[in-house]
């Protein structure tokens, strides 16, 4: 009984040696033909492909980014006026929600151009564009009421290249020759200028300034 339990156990684990055996033949040799054939560098392809799939996703996105940054950036860059008006010209006109007034507005600040309406600085950017844009106009016709309008109130200007909204921040008082009432503004800026005191005889010694920023454009 001994000797027959003795020669089962051997012959078990003879079995178990051989299959073993077998097994690891079999990796070997699939490894073998594995990196002889195809089969590798679909597989490695494959691997390449899944995990550079993220990256392309990222690449798609920072792409679509870019391209709206650029359309944005032509959009800034393209004028608002792709021509420059003549003098004498209707450019627009002013609107003034406090005192009720729709004004229109001449290129150029000649006698000819105010007595139509608002005149237009010519050395001055056009309503909208960045800078300052600077409006000057009588104060016994068009600005008759303009000392009603201060900080707060609201200047609209109405042109071929859409409606601009400005907010006044500042209201100034200066001597007539005050250049600094056309000095260039880091951003767009309106810069409404008429003849002060409103009720003075003669020639008037200063000027009443509205300076306004730009808030909203259509």
């Amino acid at each position: 009984m001994r000797r027959t339990r003795g020669r089962k156990v051997k012959r078990s684990k003879r079995t178990k040696r051989l299959l073993l055996l077998s097994v690891s033949v079999s990796f070997i040799l699939f490894g073998l033909w594995f990196g002889s054939t195809n089969a590798y560098t679909f597989l490695k392809g494959y691997l390449l492909f899944k995990t550079g799939q993220v990256d392309a996703e990222n690449y798609k996105v920072e792409a679509a980014l870019k391209a709206n940054n650029e359309q944005e950036q032509n959009k800034e860059q393209e004028p608002l006026y792709p021509e420059r008006p003549e003098k004498g010209e209707n450019i627009g006109e002013l609107i003034i929600p406090k005192l009720e007034a729709r004004l229109p507005i001449y290129h150029g600040t000649a006698e000819e151009e105010l007595e139509k309406g608002v005149g237009h600085f010519a050395g001055s950017v056009l309503p909208g564009e960045k800078d300052n844009s600077v409006l000057s106009g009588h104060r016994d016709t068009v600005f008759r009421k303009l000392g009603e309008v201060g900080k707060g109130d609201l200047l609209v200007v109405k042109t071929t290249a859409g409606e601009f909204t400005y907010k006044v921040k500042k209201v100034r008082i200066v001597d007539k020759d005050d250049r600094t009432v056309i000095v260039p503004k880091p951003r767009a800026t309106l810069t409404v200028s008429t003849c002060y005191p409103f009720d003075f005889i003669g020639a008037s010694p200063e000027r009443y300034i509205l300076v306004a920023d730009l808030i909203s454009s259509k």
